[in-house]
């Protein structure tokens, strides 16, 4: 038995869209198992899930896959990144590791405890970390085999306000960040990302792109994106509901998802 929800859903999109909407961090699901090792009491925690949630980013790509002209395929994480992070490496590759963030987090946004120091990161990594990036890397090696190609575009959104756990959050905090890889961010993704939204900067205050690891510098059919999107555009922060922004950037969303379909 066990007391687990759904980890992650694969939604399929039209058979020959390459695009995939990649949504890891939009949820709060935390199993019971999982929440017992969680140090915080009830109104701690939720005030860290407001904090560190993409709160809304799933609804963002529900409705701009909704929009386009070529629906995309979308893959969303079902539970918090406080269970796993599946955009970090589990080892001492991660940087975010010098602040508690690594694959396991045991910091929170505040740098207070999350996890205690006897809690063991294994057994989360082999539960929900490797299905969830062999499910990735399946996804990706799918729209290869359909279309020849495969464009991740990861969503995400940011606070206003730098939070503490924040490495690299000195620069510009623009309405939409765009964070990009040498390898597997083309200028013609970029230039449509950039025509689709707007006002944005690139790798300020967020850099990189997510890309299975088995693709990861070597496959350049595989391309990627992350748009980081500032949360006070459409919710009320932290943890609020959200506004008339989120319809306008789906929108914008979907804009970009139909110019990279073709």
């Amino acid at each position: 038995m066990t007391d687990d929800p759904r980890s992650f859903d694969v939604l399929p999109g039209a058979g020959h869209s390459p695009v995939i909407l990649h949504v890891p961090h939009s949820a709060r699901e935390i199993p019971p198992s999982v929440r017992a090792d969680i140090v915080l009491g009830d109104d701690e925690l939720a005030r860290e899930l407001d904090h560190i949630t993409d709160a809304h980013t799933a609804e963002i790509a529900e409705a701009a896959a909704g929009a386009a002209g070529v629906v995309p395929w979308r893959f969303v994480n079902r539970l918090s990144r406080l269970v796993i992070d599946p955009e970090r490496f589990p080892d001492e590759r991660e940087e975010m590791r010098a602040v508690g963030m690594g694959a396991v987090y045991t910091r929170t946004t505040h740098g207070a405890v999350l996890r205690s120091g006897d809690v063991e990161a294994g057994p989360l990594v082999q539960r929900y970390f490797l299905p969830y990036a062999r499910a990735m890397t399946q996804a990706v090696a799918d729209r290869l085999a359909a279309t020849g190609r495969a464009v991740i575009i990861d969503v995400h959104s940011y606070p206003r306000a730098r939070l503490p756990y924040e490495l690299h959050g000195e620069g510009a905090r623009p309405p939409v960040c765009l964070g990009t890889d040498s390898f597997h961010t083309s200028p013609g993704l970029l230039d449509a990302a950039r025509q689709a939204f707007g006002e944005t900067e690139l790798d300020s205050p967020f850099s990189g792109a997510y890309v299975p690891l088995e693709f990861y510098g070597t496959d350049p059919r595989v391309e990627a994106l992350m748009v980081e999107i500032r949360r006070d555009t459409y919710m009320t922060e932290p943890g609020g509901l959200a506004g008339p922004g989120l319809e306008r950037l789906a929108a914008a969303l979907a804009r970009l998802v139909d110019a990279v379909s073709g």
